[in-house]
């Protein structure tokens, strides 16, 4: 068999809109905040039923959440989890730098 020839592709920085997932955005936004609440649980050394109890989810929904199977949380319930973690959370909105299409970004301080 022949080996197919594969090139790399230029990604548009969102995995999600180069898989062609619907509302592309949205689950880049949720997949950085749910990187964040990982973070904090790694760094606290919390068991996730430890980590469950002080978000106020079950142990399992905290399993599923942190592998990755967000579809079920808002973006306002993902904010409302890191504020309950400790976090402060910011939204700023500003006008672009150029005229491109505006975009929405997550910092962690």
């Amino acid at each position: 068999m022949a080996e197919r020839e594969s090139r790399p592709e230029r990604s548009s920085g969102n995995v999600f809109a180069d898989l062609g997932v619907p509302d592309a955005e949205a689950h880049l936004v949720k997949a950085e905040l749910v990187s964040r609440i990982d973070e904090i649980v790694r760094r606290r050394r919390l068991t996730q039923a430890r980590a469950a109890q002080l978000l106020g989810l079950s142990q399992p929904d905290v399993s599923r959440l942190l592998r990755g199977h967000f579809r079920d949380f808002s973006v306002e319930r993902l904010l409302r989890l890191l504020m309950t973690l400790g976090r402060d959370v910011e939204i700023v909105i500003r006008k672009p730098r150029t005229r491109r299409r505006g975009r929405l970004r997550i910092d962690a301080a």
